[in-house]
């Protein structure tokens, strides 16, 4: 009977098999063709760490190339899928309002024409987020929306003022306070070392501003990377390079702990597979280039195609199925890791040709993590 519900295998040689096509299951059994569209490379605030860093500018997807993407979508391979998802993403994606709607009405218009659904969601820094916003996008397929607070208001304001340097802390709490009845608010948060332990009064502060877990039931904070040279912020070096540093490990412990506690709900252990491994999960940018990642945006290198002219084969520039190796088969951690996160792994090595191998992490938490999970019944 285990054997029958996939929960057993014969043996060894039979679970390596078939973990080694678990991810083009998972591909096959996904009915959504996924898209993050980079609606600028331009915002109103001044972030220190700004992942954009040097690539920041005045660059908006324009009309036309939001033309090309919508018949970039309409001429997909669709068969076998149910639902067509977005994520608008910056900059700010909200500074592009007018281009989202239009975006979205048409494609709206399209999956009902083909019997199909269509949602999308947005990664904002919330300033722009008002109740009128939210009406307007609502009845064209808005689902949810993430919005990122880096701790209590003192250290928020310090790492992610308005670009006229005035704090931007209040703006964004009572935008998500009169929003969050309308529709899903996650709330995320970037944290370095100097300030993780901070995040608590955050939470104390969502709560004493009546933000409770029934109002906003998902908090989830993870670390700030360092970017290359090439990219990165001058006056910012603060992140991290990689999730096997050991106060990460401390640190997301400690967070974790904190948002439970509280009733907050954040994300259970499970397997996790890099973005880039989905072949119907792609990043459309500004100017129209197609990518496998947002932090691959920019990248000559990585570039997988674009709107007019489809994608290029890039599965050896991305190092596709690079996990498919007797380390990482033989590893007990393999489903929750998948040779790590390919982004990482091109910013420390300056290419995707192998893993970025999260076993010191997982050594180092998982247990801790998947107590967790069983006192708070994740």
């Amino acid at each position: 009977m285990l054997v029958d519900l996939g929960i057993a295998v014969q043996s060894r040689d039979e679970e390596k098999l078939k973990m080694q096509g678990f991810i083009r299951e998972l591909d096959d059994i996904d009915k959504a063709f996924k898209y993050i569209v980079v609606m600028s490379l331009d915002c109103n605030l001044a972030c220190t760490y700004c992942f954009e860093g040097k690539r920041k500018g005045k660059f908006f997807l324009s009309e036309e190339t939001a033309d090309r993407f919508v018949d970039f979508v309409k001429r997909s391979d669709l068969s076998g899928k149910e639902a067509i998802k977005i994520v608008f993403y910056g900059g700010e994606p909200l500074l592009s309002l007018e281009r989202i709607i239009s975006i979205s009405d048409r494609i709206r218009a399209f999956t009902q024409e083909r019997g199909l659904k269509y949602s999308f969601t947005l990664v904002t820094n919330g300033t722009l987020l008002t109740p009128a916003v939210v009406k307007r996008l609502k009845p064209l397929g808005l689902q949810g929306v993430k919005v990122t607070l880096d701790g209590p208001a003192d250290i928020h304001n310090r790492y992610r003022p308005f670009k006229s340097g005035t704090g931007s802390f209040e703006t964004i709490l009572r935008n998500i306070k009169e929003v969050c009845d309308m529709t899903f608010v996650q709330i995320g948060g970037n944290y370095t070392q100097e300030h993780f332990r901070e995040f608590p009064r955050l939470l104390d502060d969502l709560a004493a501003a009546g933000l409770t877990p029934d109002k906003i039931p998902f908090i989830k904070f993870d670390p700030v990377m360092n970017e290359t040279n090439e990219f990165a912020p001058a006056d910012f070096h603060d992140g991290c390079e990689s999730n096997n540093e050991p106060w990460i490990s401390d640190a997301s412990l400690f967070l974790r702990e904190e948002i439970l506690r509280r009733g907050y709900r954040t994300p259970k252990i499970m397997p996790s597979m890099c973005f880039v491994e989905f072949k119907d999960n792609l990043v459309v940018n500004y100017d129209g280039a197609l990518y496998k990642c947002p932090g691959l945006i920019g990248r000559e290198q990585y570039r997988a195609g674009n709107l007019e002219y489809g994608l290029i084969d890039y599965k050896a520039s991305h190092g596709l199925d690079v996990w498919k190796n007797d380390t990482c088969l033989e590893c007990a951690y393999l489903p929750l890791c998948f040779g790590g996160c390919k982004y990482i792994k091109a910013m420390r090595d300056g290419n995707m040709q192998g893993i970025h191998c999260q076993k010191e992490y997982f050594d180092r938490t998982l247990g801790a993590l998947v107590f967790q999970d069983i006192r708070y019944d994740l």
